[in-house]
């Protein structure tokens, strides 16, 4: 028994050693725009939308794998790699799409910030210029190592929705049997179900992701000897981070939708709304979830735009480096937290409109990175013996084409369609 022990700590160990780029890149999805949606299904549908967990899981797994062995193999960002192999033009229309996406999230997380920092009585005035002054001086000044240390530790702050589920006494057995069951046709046929079936499985893999997590492998210098500890680190945050969507859900379920409060504003509402419901620490940890996810995206979205579009056009990038090695880097960084966090502070802005067409030119990306990447992953030129297998390819180019139909279909919903 003690030897069994000893062997399952050693794992557990093991594992939170190798947790890096692929854990914090998979969990800063579970952001402010990601908690709402999650909630907002809970409360509308009960326990009827957990089944989108499975595949959720398995596409998010599959994309951060594919990126974090391309990095590691090749040594490059994929950016960089798409320069190489598609162009400069084709790259320079891609970045430009990349960039207006993630201005869009990083006002939308600074939104979180506000919104969150209102349930704890503090004035967004205060609560937006103190984060991104804080999440500022936190990516110039420290080093890269600590860095990461701190982004895992925000990532395992995401337990507080595990919690919350559990105060909110879920009916368990059905939560599970609904995870496995297969939709049924006639929900299907509902256009707010189909909408938020489409919205969280076609949300978890965002262009950026791929960007960052791959740049992210390279700048931590990763060898080739190191492959597996990357893939497992990727694995590993991916399915962390679709369980804490799944327990957002499930608390949502237990509390808004057995209460028959089916409709939320935004996630700041969905935690208010859990007082009465949950009690005061159910409200508290959700709040508390709610601001750590905010603060935790606006610290890595403008880094993956920083990255990526540095690399795209060939300056000096990466953590690893101080201010005066990579002044564009960190500029580019800079500037997109200043900008973020001042339209946040103006009257009037349509912040709602804003996190709509931020959706939709990921949607519109999406499938172009995808592609790219399953093009490249397959080029012998740069990744050796080290390309996918037919039976990976085969399940890769599915879920890719599986991707393309949800982001149409997402797409049609936002232009056509209503999500009443």
């Amino acid at each position: 028994m003690m030897e069994r022990l000893r062997r399952w700590r050693t794992s557990v160990f093991l594992v939170l050693a190798v947790l890096g780029p692929g854990f914090i890149t998979a969990n800063v999805d579970n952001d402010a725009g990601g908690i709402y949606t999650y909630a907002l299904a809970g409360a509308k549908f009960g326990y009827g939308l957990l089944w989108t967990m499975i595949p959720m899981a398995i596409m998010l797994t599959f994309a951060q794998e594919i990126s974090a062995r391309m990095g590691v193999t090749t040594g490059k960002g994929l950016s960089e790699l798409i320069r190489e192999q598609f162009g400069l033009r084709t790259t320079a229309v891609l970045m430009v799409g990349l960039v207006l996406c993630n201005l869009g999230d990083v006002m939308s997380e600074f939104a979180g910030v506000a919104s969150s920092g209102e349930l704890f009585h503090v004035s967004k005035y205060i609560s937006v210029p103190i984060v991104a002054v804080l999440v500022w001086a936190l990516v110039v000044f420290w080093e890269y190592k600590t860095l990461e240390k701190i982004f895992v530790g925000l990532s395992f702050l995401y337990v507080a929705y595990i919690i919350t589920a559990a105060l909110a006494h879920p009916n368990w057995s059905f939560a599970v049997k609904e995870t496995l069951r297969l939709p049924r046709l006639h929900d299907l046929k509902e256009s707010s179900y189909l909408y938020l079936s489409v919205g969280m499985i076609g949300a978890t893999v965002a262009p950026w992701q791929q960007f960052y997590l791959q740049a992210s492998v390279v700048d931590k210098g990763s060898g080739k000897s190191k492959l597996r500890f990357a893939q497992l680190d990727a694995i590993v945050g991916s399915v962390f981070s679709v369980v804490v969507a799944a327990f957002i859900v499930i608390a949502c379920a237990a509390t808004l939708f057995s209460a028959g409060h089916h409709d939320i504003v935004d996630a700041a509402s969905a935690a208010q709304s859990l007082r009465p419901l949950g009690g005061e620490y159910a409200f508290i940890l959700f709040a508390f979830g709610l601001l750590n996810a905010s603060i935790f995206a606006a610290s890595i979205l403008p880094l993956s735009t920083a990255y990526t579009v540095c690399e795209a056009l060939g300056f000096e990038s990466g953590l690893s480096k101080k201010f005066r090695e990579a002044p564009m880097f960190y500029w580019l960084y800079t500037g997109l937290l200043i900008v973020g966090a001042l339209l946040i502070l103006l009257p009037g802005i349509p912040l709602v409109k804003i996190a709509v067409m931020s959706q939709v030119l990921n949607g519109i990306l999406l499938p172009f990175v995808l592609v790219f990447m399953l093009v490249l992953v397959n080029k012998r030129s740069l990744m050796g013996k080290k390309t996918n297998s037919r039976l990976y390819n085969g399940v890769a180019w599915t879920l890719t084409a599986m991707a393309i139909v949800l982001t149409v279909s997402m797409l049609g919903m936002q232009f056509f369609g209503n999500s009443n």
